[in-house]
């Protein structure tokens, strides 16, 4: 329980408490305005005239359908199938699916299926989302890291990682990778990398956790096929959310696990039956009324959250766009910090002359009046020490100017020099001192 992965995000979610007037880069959580409580109930009749009209269920039926406790591997599994067709032109069996209480369960039992002893290890694309990590942690899975190098997996890294595994006596089972916008780096995996990384797994004989979260939020340019869509040899086991396509209080996720699996008595079957399994001892199954939200919402979108979710999309682009400017206008002249330009997702990374741990960050949310995420979180080691993560999804275009401005000062603050100024927005860093009170009786109140 002392574990740093497992302490992370409650101690990120603890500091965004104790500072609630704090501009907040930290979490990557999906725009709040484009929230709307009445869609919630148009969604649940929506689903509920599904079952009635399309499915033929009666009053009796649909009542059990929502109320009860349901089927564990879910009730909507048909119409993600169907969605996965038309936004990711990916065909699967409905029964392959597996609908789960968020992805962060996805994970677990993906982890929690493929664990048989000891030796048995999980690759991740370094830095990893801390999420992989305590799941891993949670089923006693060492996780080894795999460069991410400039294409987004440095390919080499990731067969040389396997065949010292091996050598050890290891059983490497799997590598979680995420192939869009990465969290928290950001990158994107170009299509080539793409199958290059499935011959690869394919060779070697491991699965694929493929993580999408971000992949509908690029920045104008088009999306690229998932490695699922790409898979011609059941290598993938897809993690899907609605977390920040529709909605996150509704705790759904899913897995697109297709593999044919022989148990310790020699039986075949599939991979999602197994999962089943683990699932019904762990959540028994996800929520009824919440799937009935995220099915309305798919039926109400003709199951296409990319043309459902393109106002969401601007917005992101529109985000990120700003703060990379904003960077650029106020450290274009700094020679120690610097930053990527990610092509879409929520996630940029900046580089910084100081050591970035949960101390600075609790100085920057009380003095300062701002937050973010040390990148430290996404490392199992030292790594990102001299990194944070701003995340640019939740803020608006003034909030983002605003924090970023008080970014600048937090900067000046620890040395760094040249930082760059509007004089009409940002505050002098010369009289820093001054500023920092200030700013520190504002965030009291």
């Amino acid at each position: 329980m002392e574990d740093p992965a497992l302490a992370s995000m409650t101690f990120l979610n603890e500091v965004t408490a104790r500072y609630p007037n704090a501009l907040s880069f930290a979490p990557g959580r999906p725009a709040e305005d484009r929230f709307d409580i009445q869609s919630v109930h148009c969604r649940l009749e929506r689903f509920c005239d599904h079952l009635s009209t399309d499915l033929g269920y009666g009053p009796a039926e649909v009542r059990r359908t929502l109320c009860q406790y349901g089927r564990t591997s879910g009730i909507v599994q048909h119409l993600i199938a169907r969605h996965l067709e038309v936004d990711e032109e990916m065909r699967v069996d409905p029964e392959s699916i597996v609908v789960t209480v968020g992805c962060q369960e996805a994970m677990f039992l993906a982890l929690r299926s493929l664990r048989r002893d000891e030796r048995d290890v999980v690759l991740a694309v370094a830095p990893t989302y801390v999420g992989l990590t305590g799941a891993a942690r949670l089923v006693d899975m060492p996780v080894v890291p795999v460069a991410s190098g400039t294409t987004g997996v440095d390919l080499a890294d990731l067969a040389a990682k396997l065949h010292q595994a091996r050598e050890r006596g290891l059983h490497p089972r799997a590598c979680y990778v995420v192939p869009d916008f990465a969290n928290p780096s950001g990158l994107r995996l170009e299509l080539e990398t793409r199958r290059e990384l499935l011959a690869l797994a394919a060779r070697e004989g491991i699965l694929l956790l493929e993580d999408n979260p971000y992949g509908m939020f690029h920045d104008g340019s088009g999306r690229l096929p998932t490695l699922k869509a790409l898979d011609t040899d059941r290598t993938v086991v897809y993690l899907g959310s609605f977390a920040k396509t529709v909605l996150p209080g509704a705790r759904v996720g899913y897995l697109v696990a297709d593999q044919r699996v022989r148990d310790a008595q020699g039986q075949v079957g599939g991979f999602a039956e197994q999962l089943s399994r683990i699932k019904s001892m762990v959540t028994v199954n996800t929520s009824p009324i919440s799937q009935a939200v995220i099915g309305g919402a798919l039926l109400e979108a003709d199951f296409s959250l990319a043309r459902a979710t393109s106002g969401e999309r601007q917005i992101y682009q529109r985000n990120l766009a700003h703060v990379v400017r904003g960077l650029e206008s106020r450290f274009r002249r700094c020679p120690d910090v610097s930053w990527n330009t990610p092509g879409g997702g929520f996630f940029i990374v900046v580089n910084v002359p100081f050591t970035v741990d949960d101390e600075l960050l609790e100085r920057s949310g009380r003095e300062f009046g701002v937050l973010w995420t040390p990148m430290s979180y996404f490392h199992d080691g030292k790594e990102g020490d001299n990194q944070l993560r701003l995340s640019c999804s939740s803020l608006s275009g003034e909030q983002l100017e605003e924090g970023l401005n008080r970014l600048a000062t937090l900067f000046a603050d620890l040395g760094v020099r040249h930082v760059d100024r509007d004089a009409d927005s940002m505050p002098d860093c010369s009289s820093v001192s001054a500023d920092i009170t200030v700013r520190s009786r504002v965030v009291a109140l």
